[in-house]
């Protein structure tokens, strides 16, 4: 005999707006401990509710908070990054300015793009939001979002933070990081990393930290680092690249504070991390600045990324950082990274500062990251 939870999934599809909003409000509840209730007769509450996301706008809400928080089982993420049809519709919405539930989907496509299949969404076109963005391609339009969309300057439902996620999880893919990382000849020659870059000091922290993400997961394509690294040569005799990404201020900026440089660590900085105001604060979540300190340890993989990161005096802001941040992670995460960047090249003798005058009480031991090694975030956008 089913149970009154049970009926209740049944009034998912009914005919009556006041039913089906109850429903959805109340198993709203149930989402997150109840998985199985949402399984059932082969997902078929799962197939309701992405029809209900269409509904009426309390409706869809509620339809993609349940969506949102039972995506974290495998075969619901399945049943959903799969579905063509609801890609398009979420799409759609999300890129239409009066759209109230615009957040949520934004969360629910960064659950949807764990899934490898979501990885389509590179390649897909689509009709032109004209008030948005005047590019075919559905990531473009996703892109413009974002950096139209900060503090409700786009819809005034919604900020789209949570599409930072969804770059972050794409670009575990290497389609993913070859987007992010490629000059657009449709957008001027645009590379559309830079996009998200400048949003790694912004207010909202979901911004931030899923802009860190992504960029320490695009900074596993070593042929891309020339771009990363924008016009900076090691060696003055070789011409710049055309075209660059200008990375390195915007995840060295977050790891610095208002600490004063002596002139010869001053000297060969960037000029956007010179003459900083008093006030500067160092970025506050230390797992921001871990995958900071990641994403730089990635950037020094060849002898010619270290020596960029050498020339621009990336090790005193690491020393600093090391000084002034008290979490034994953080610390370990600049001791690799001075390890790696001031380690002796071929046919050097070799020179790396002690860490631990600095208060690092290390081992002194290289450590490099193995071929393939990552350590991405895999969590589960879930919500209440």
């Amino acid at each position: 005999m089913p149970t009154e939870l049970e009926d209740l999934v049944e009034f998912l599809h009914h005919g009556n707006t006041q039913i089906r909003q109850v429903a959805t409000g109340t198993l709203v509840g149930y989402s997150q401990t109840n998985l199985a209730l949402f399984k059932r007769n082969q997902l078929e509450p799962v197939k309701d509710l992405k029809l209900l996301v269409k509904d009426y706008a309390p409706i869809a809400r509620n339809a993609l908070t349940i969506l949102i928080n039972i995506s974290s089982d495998t075969e619901v993420l399945k049943c959903l990054a799969k579905d063509d049809a609801l890609l398009e519709t979420l799409l759609s919405r999300i890129t239409n300015p009066k759209e109230e539930n615009a957040n949520e989907i934004a969360m629910l496509l960064a659950n949807m793009a764990k899934d490898d299949s979501l990885q389509r969404v590179l390649e897909l076109k689509r009709d032109v939001p004209k008030e948005l963005s005047k590019s075919t391609w559905a990531m473009d339009q996703l892109m413009d979002c974002f950096v139209k969309g900060a503090a409700g300057a786009y819809n005034k439902h919604a900020d789209f933070d949570y599409l930072s996620y969804f770059f972050a999880d794409l670009a575990k893919f290497p389609e993913g990081r070859e987007y992010l990382t490629t000059p657009q000849e449709h957008d001027e020659n645009v590379i559309p990393i830079t996009k998200i870059q400048v949003f790694t000091d912004h207010a909202s922290h979901i911004r931030r930290l899923g802009v860190a993400s992504a960029i320490k997961n695009v900074a596993f394509l070593v042929p891309a680092h020339p771009v990363l690294l924008s016009n900076l040569s090691p060696d003055p005799t070789l011409p710049p690249p055309s075209i660059g990404a200008n990375l390195l201020p915007y995840i060295l900026l977050p790891l610095m504070g208002s600490e004063d440089y002596a002139d010869e660590d001053a000297e060969g900085m960037l000029d956007e991390l010179q003459l900083l105001e008093p006030d500067k604060e160092r970025e506050k979540d230390v797992e921001i600045i871990k995958t900071h300190l990641e994403t730089l340890l990635l950037l020094s993989t060849t002898p010619e990324d270290r020596a960029v990161l050498r020339k621009v005096k990336v090790y005193p802001i690491v020393r600093e950082c090391h000084m002034h941040v008290e979490d034994e992670g953080v610390r370990e995460a600049c001791d690799r990274v001075v390890q790696i960047i001031m380690r002796d090249e071929e046919g050097e003798e070799e020179d790396i500062p002690d860490m631990a005058g600095a208060g690092a009480g290390r081992n002194g031991k290289l450590m490099e990251l193995e071929n393939g090694e990552e350590d991405e975030d895999e969590q589960i956008v879930d919500i209440l």
